[in-house]
Order: C-alpha cells, then sequence, then structure tokens
C-alpha cells in the first residue's frame, strides 16, 4: 500500500490498483491534481475535511469516482449537483476491488453543549488502513496502519497517544496537523509514547510511501 498525505486530513491511499482518496479539505493541498481515483470518501462535513469549492472539479476530473460521505456532509451537498453515496457505521462497501467498513458515528465533543455532528471512520483493506476523521473511535479490526490525528480543538496530546496505543497500529501516521505551527513537537511525544508494537512515522507531504 502506498500512502501520500496532502496535508492535513487528506490522504490518498493506492492498493494495486486502487486508487482512494479521503477528505480532501480546505487546509490539504496538491489533490486537485489527481486523476484516475476509484472513490473520494468524506468522513464528515467541516470545511478542512470537505472543500466545497474544489470538489466539483476534483470530481470533474475523476468521472468514475464514487463519492462517499456521511449524512450530514450529504445535505452540505445540495445545490452542487452532486449524488454521494450515503453510509452509516456498521455498512461495509466496495471501492475498486477495496473493502471498506464503516465504523464510528459522532464528530468528538468540541465544547459542552454546543451541538454535534455525524462522523465516520473507514477502515480500509481488512484494516490496512483507518482514518478515524473527527474521533477516537477504536474499531473491532486489527488496524495496520493508522491515520493518527495530531491536534484540534477537540483534543489533546494524551487523548491521541492513549488512543493510539488502544488500536495498537504497526504504523501510526500523523494527520490533522494544520492548525500547527510547529508539527514536530508532538511527532516527537508520539514516537517517545507509542507501544513497543508500533513504528511513529511522519509522512513528507505530497510524497508516496510505501508502508
Amino acid at each position: 500500500m502506498r500512502i501520500t498525505h496532502h496535508r492535513h486530513a487528506c490522504v490518498l491511499l493506492e492498493t494495486g490498483s486502487t486508487r482512494l482518496l479521503l477528505d480532501p479539505g480546505a487546509f490539504s493541498s496538491g489533490f486537485d491534481a489527481l486523476t484516475e481515483l476509484d472513490a473520494i470518501l468524506v468522513t464528515h462535513q467541516h470545511a478542512d475535511h470537505l472543500d466545497l469549492d474544489r470538489l466539483p472539479g476534483l470530481l470533474a476530473a475523476n468521472p468514475r469516482a464514487e463519492l462517499v460521505v456521511d449524512q450530514g456532509s450529504a445535505a452540505a451537498l445540495t445545490g452542487l449537483g452532486v449524488t454521494p453515496k450515503v453510509v452509516t457505521p456498521g455498512e461495509t462497501i466496495t471501492l475498486g476491488g477495496v473493502r471498506v467498513d464503516v465504523v464510528g458515528g459522532d464528530h468528538a465533543t468540541i465544547y459542552g453543549e454546543l451541538p454535534g455532528i455525524p462522523n465516520l471512520g473507514y477502515v480500509i483493506g481488512d484494516g490496512a488502513f483507518y482514518h478515524p476523521g473527527d474521533a477516537l473511535f477504536v474499531p473491532d479490526q486489527d488496524i495496520d496502519v493508522l491515520g493518527m490525528p495530531t491536534e484540534a480543538p477537540w483534543l489533546k496530546l494524551a487523548e491521541t497517544v492513549d488512543f493510539m496505543n488502544a488500536v495498537g497500529p504497526r504504523v501510526a501516521v500523523p494527520i490533522h496537523e494544520a492548525l500547527l505551527a510547529r508539527p514536530e513537537l508532538y511527532y516527537g511525544w508520539f514516537d517517545r509514547l507509542s507501544a513497543e508494537k508500533t513504528e511513529f512515522r511522519a509522512l513528507k507531504p505530497a510524497e508516496a510511501t510505501e508502508l
């Protein structure tokens, strides 16, 4: 499996002949030029995960790509002339020959009684990669590579460390880092505090990496 991190929550996965793009959002870069995508998956409706301005162009450049979203994102797409596939937690779908299990359900609490929104996690390829979106849901499956949120208004470092070690992946790669001026300060803690079985590896932006 090849992984390319297009900053923040946006990740391109290539497994054999299948190309899946997750969370093309407003803080991400370089995904506009991607072609030959089999699917585009969105975890939730926040703009840093779903860029409504750039999405139509991305879909036009990838006419065979299926757009997979949560219920909240589907509502946000109204008026764009887009027909997504809406999925819910517990579903299993196949995209480009790759199994995708939909997990989670709710965005992490940002503060107090602020209203919440749906959030999906995607377990891809029988656990080959897990993108949790904006939540710390621990799936039942064994996870090989974890896309690990680094910083957010709803998150603190200790929670991320506990999440990483609860999931127990072979490799953890940081995502959701665009709000940080010095992400390496967080990365050092993750590296030191990861369980012995987990390798923490920061990916170079827009550079494909075999994992």
